[in-house]
């Protein structure tokens, strides 16, 4: 498979393991010393993979919807690319608060012993809304558990 190929399922897994709560998988998609700047999402600005990792989980978030779209990939050299991604989320928090939002994430990636991993990304929103009440449905872990896992079960 082509390297373009193969950062789109790399980036297919961020969304998947964010959103199954996958941690420990979560975190093996991006570099050690990763940069991954959400100053321009109301967030902010991580230099490693354990700190970036630990902010996510400390967000407070139940339930989590994420779509990438519409990736404009390019190569840069052997071993590193650049993309932006059109994205899609929808956020449930343990208060009871929601948010949805519309935004691009701009990334570049390394290939280090002939796999691909996310070397910085930086997020942010055209549009953000955010809600309080009562969410239509919650998933749940158990709900998520099939996604957990480098190959899932179907």
């Amino acid at each position: 498979m082509d390297d373009i190929e193969e950062i789109k399922k790399l980036k297919a897994r961020y969304f998947r393991f964010l959103d199954a709560q996958d941690w420990e998988n979560y975190a093996q998609i991006f570099t050690p010393d990763v940069i991954f700047d959400t100053s321009g999402a109301g967030g902010e600005r991580t230099t490693s993979r354990d700190e970036f990792v630990e902010s996510v989980k400390n967000l407070g978030i139940v339930q989590s919807v994420h779509q990438g779209h519409m990736p404009e990939i390019e190569m840069t050299g052997e071993t590193t690319a650049s993309g932006v991604w059109a994205l899609e989320d929808y956020n449930i928090y343990t208060d009871g608060s929601q948010t949805h939002g519309w935004g691009h994430y701009l990334e570049t990636y390394e290939k280090v012993d002939g796999r691909w991993y996310i070397k910085t990304s930086s997020l942010s929103y055209l549009r953000f809304e955010r809600s309080v009440g009562a969410a239509p449905m919650i998933a749940g872990v158990d709900r998520t558990r099939h996604l957990r896992g480098t190959r899932p079960a179907g």
